[in-house]
């Protein structure tokens, strides 16, 4: 099929039936420069109420940047936004609420320290006399999990909340300001596959209401899942409109990136030799006393993906930071090269490089880049010291600076300025810069946690095959995903986590998602199957 124009279906039916009531949000010829980078270029949009509607696009399309209009954290330098056929000006967040508007950003704004009463209350505090708010707020807040299936503890912290109940918390915000047009930015990025199941029925719940839901995301499957129509965006543009039910992934991927995509992966069988890296009995126990790693024992060789599988909050975080020398072991020994680690003789990430483990984290902002450092410091962290950039006592910016230009041209990162600010690239695009660190380091192991955690489906075709080349090359690789269908796609013997233990092993040629999932959530018996 063909891209079709802005809005064709919409369009038409707008002409033919001029009664028919306007869209719950139309965007009319938006234009968004930042310098010399424009993102978004005479964008138009129709979205109907009551429905749930999809925008997809590349790492850098513009979505996020359009949605941020939306919602008044930028203003446009041209176009309209119209609610119910209605011209606004949407010049803040506030104008945006007292529009109707909420969202739900992929990073979520919370203040852990608060209850959830706290967080909702924030800003709509209903007056001078805080207990009689409060007292209208926890109502309110339990008429809405009530109404919308999301029941949540108004007095717990946010802290002590596992990441589906903070979205949720996220939602009841939205809601509590009344808001009837919801955009959500990337929500099931940091979701298991149960929580977003669970995402997806309260999103169903809202359309049931009238809300209408804009998703911001990459993920293919999940937007010919759950939308009615779908928009797909590609360097600031729109490029096509579809009914949801008339397309199919293959399609989308190809509007989303401009070409063919291959949505299959093509692997040759690994080719596994000496042992690289050896975990033998290994135990953790953290600041508070809770034991994360229990008995963990495993080998992984030269030339092989092992991924590890398991609900997030198993034990797979703790391990691989533990292997990277964040965390020290409290019992059992890693073995990498000559090297041993243990509880008495602990290690640290610099050693750690030192002896040839890269390691991409699972939580690119806590551990990956400093989001107040420009690109091309980011892009060194950890290798400071390599002889190139400067050695021990005088750094190289120029040098630091030619290297993530390198690193930027070989990942496809966007906008490839290595003097722009981490923190002003999408989560897409941190992503990939970090990959590009510590894959063009020639490792021995790499540990990569989550890989293509908000990246594009073009950009995550990409880092696949650079993950098997780098298999090829005889780099051993340990793979953690919340994506059964990257683990199933990757790895040459999958590991799976349950509370800290390994609790089965299966060679990736023989495993299904079932099964999987099944292991993952302790619903199966402990099974251990010979690669």
């Amino acid at each position: 099929m063909s891209a079709a124009p802005y809005g064709s279906d919409q369009a038409m039916t707008a002409a033919a039936f001029p009664g028919a009531p306007p869209p719950a949000i139309e965007l009319v010829g938006i234009n968004k420069r930042f310098g010399s980078v424009q993102a978004n270029r005479d964008v138009s949009l129709r979205v109907g109420k009551g429905t749930i509607h999809g925008i997809i696009g590349e790492n850098g399309a513009g979505k996020s940047t359009l949605m941020s209009i939306v919602y008044g954290f930028y203003e446009a330098d041209g176009g309209e936004i119209r609610i119910d056929g209605a011209k606004v000006a949407i010049r803040n967040s506030a104008d945006a609420i007292a529009a109707g508007i909420g969202m739900v950003h992929q990073h979520f704004m919370l203040v852990e320290s608060f209850s959830v009463l706290e967080n909702v209350m924030l800003g709509a505090e209903g007056g001078a006399l805080l207990k009689e708010g409060q007292d209208k707020a926890r109502a309110e807040l339990l008429r809405l999990g009530q109404e919308f299936g999301l029941t949540v503890d108004p007095d717990a912290r946010i802290a002590d909340l596992p990441v589906g109940d903070q979205q949720r918390v996220e939602i009841l915000k939205a809601l509590f300001r009344h808001c009837s047009i919801l955009i959500l930015d990337e929500p099931t990025g940091v979701l298991t596959p149960q929580e977003t199941d669970q995402l997806f029925r309260i999103l169903s719940a809202l359309k049931a209401r009238g809300v209408t839901v804009l998703l911001i995301t990459h993920k293919l499957k999940e937007v010919l899942a759950i939308t009615d129509n779908v928009t797909v965006m590609r360097g600031g543009a729109v490029v096509a409109d579809r009914r949801t039910a008339d397309t199919d992934a293959q399609e989308l991927a190809e509007l989303m990136v401009g070409r063919k995509v291959r949505l299959e992966l093509d692997k040759t069988p690994a080719s596994p030799r000496d042992v690289e890296l050896a975990v033998e009995g290994l135990s953790l126990v953290d600041d508070r006393g809770v034991t994360r790693l229990h008995d963990i024992t495993f080998d992984l060789r030269a030339g092989e993906i092992v991924g590890i599988a398991g609900v997030s909050g198993n034990g797979q975080s703790e391990l691989l930071e533990t292997l990277a020398g964040i965390r020290h072991p409290s019992g059992g020994r890693i073995r990498l090269q000559d090297a041993v680690v243990m509880a008495t003789q602990p290690s640290d990430p610099a050693a750690m490089r030192a002896l040839g483990l890269a390691h991409v984290p699972e939580d690119r902002h806590r551990l990956g880049i400093v989001t107040g450092f420009p690109a091309w410091e980011s892009s060194v962290l950890g290798y400071q010291r390599d002889p190139d950039l400067g050695g021990r006592f005088l750094l190289d910016r120029t040098a630091m600076t030619a290297r993530c230009e390198k690193l930027m041209q070989g990942f496809d990162v966007r906008p490839p300025l290595p003097q722009l600010g981490s923190a002003k690239f999408s989560g897409g695009n941190q992503q990939k810069l970090i990959l590009a660190r510590e894959m063009a380091c020639q490792p021995r192991v790499l540990l990569i946690g989550q890989p293509t955690r908000g990246v594009d489906i073009g950009a995550i075709e990409f880092i696949h095959r650079e993950i098997i080349a780098l298999r090829d090359r005889g780099v051993a690789v340990l793979l953690v995903s919340v994506e059964l269908d990257e683990i199933l796609a990757l790895a040459d013997r999958i590991l799976v986590m349950n509370q800290g233990r390994i609790v089965g092993e299966i060679a990736g040629a023989d495993a299904d998602e079932r099964q999987l999932g099944l292991m993952m959530t302790g619903s199966a018996e402990t099974l251990r199957v010979a690669s």
